[in-house]
């Protein structure tokens, strides 16, 4: 496990910066971000990612399944002098907006969308539908299922956290592996929920299309933007025609970012 899992306000100050210096350039491409910008991020675990937008006089909401982390979103909030609005539920039960004054002109969706379950998956994305304005703009981003740590291995706090392309191999064989080298049984149950519930790029798109919403812009990266903070490494944009090239691109798409309309 790395230390940023480790220490949950060193990973907020992480995200703060990939968001300072990436997310609100990219989501300012098509939607103004300042005073009075209504922005709402689902499962935004301590609010790194919203931090930069309430600098911008954005009005932020966070909301996450996880208390623990709500909790510390509010501290961390706080100790940097901003404002922001932190709920702990599960989204699929946060009650839909009842006027357009009260939904959002910008939808985070960082990292989550690979974490719900198949059948939810469709829920998932008509309940944000609610929560949107009528010319407002979702933002996923989400690692290929395929690329060497799509199944978030490095969760583990064991040697199997250094081994790329693992959550690949076959469910009996993958769980047999992350037991015998001693990982909780909380972790694996988490990890297999992911293999579950993987999220290639076309698997997205298909998603994209059954709920009727529109791609704005796809942008896949070959290095991660936020690496650049983590590891130190440059940014890189895949080009056409590596962005094309159906099913093998998930493996070497360390982020692919989607902004959407209704």
């Amino acid at each position: 496990m790395q230390q940023r899992h480790k220490d949950r306000s060193l990973y907020f100050k992480e995200l703060a910066d990939t968001s300072r210096k990436f997310y609100i350039d990219y989501v300012e491409r098509w939607k103004p971000v300042g005073a009075n910008t209504r922005v709402l991020e689902i499962g935004c675990g301590e609010g790194g990612n919203l931090l930069p937008f309430a600098e911008r006089g954005c009005q932020v909401t966070g909301i996450d399944i996880n208390e623990r982390q709500i909790e510390n979103a509010s501290l961390f909030f706080g100790e940097n002098g901003r404002e922001g609005k932190f709920i702990a539920s599960d989204f699929l039960m946060v009650p839909e907006p009842k006027s357009e004054e009260d939904r959002f002109d910008v939808v985070l969706i960082h990292d989550v969308i690979e974490h719900i379950e198949i059948p939810y998956k469709i829920q998932f994305v008509q309940h944000l539908k609610q929560f949107m304005r009528h010319d407002a703009i979702v933002f996923f981003a989400f690692p290929a299922w395929q690329m060497p740590y799509g199944g978030h291995q490095q969760i583990c706090v064991h040697a199997v956290s250094k081994m790329p392309f693992i959550h690949l191999l076959p469910t009996k064989v993958y769980r047999f592996l992350l037991s015998k080298t001693g990982e909780r049984e909380s972790a694996i149950s988490e990890l297999l929920s992911i293999k579950r519930s993987r999220m290639p790029i076309e698997r997205f798109e298909k998603l994209v299309r059954a709920t009727e919403m529109k791609v704005v812009n796809r942008t896949l990266w070959v290095i991660n933007p936020h690496y650049q903070r983590k590891f130190g490494l440059h940014p890189l944009r895949e080009f056409w025609p590596f962005s094309a090239i159906v099913y093998l691109r998930n493996f070497y798409t360390t982020s692919a970012w989607f902004v959407l309309k209704k």
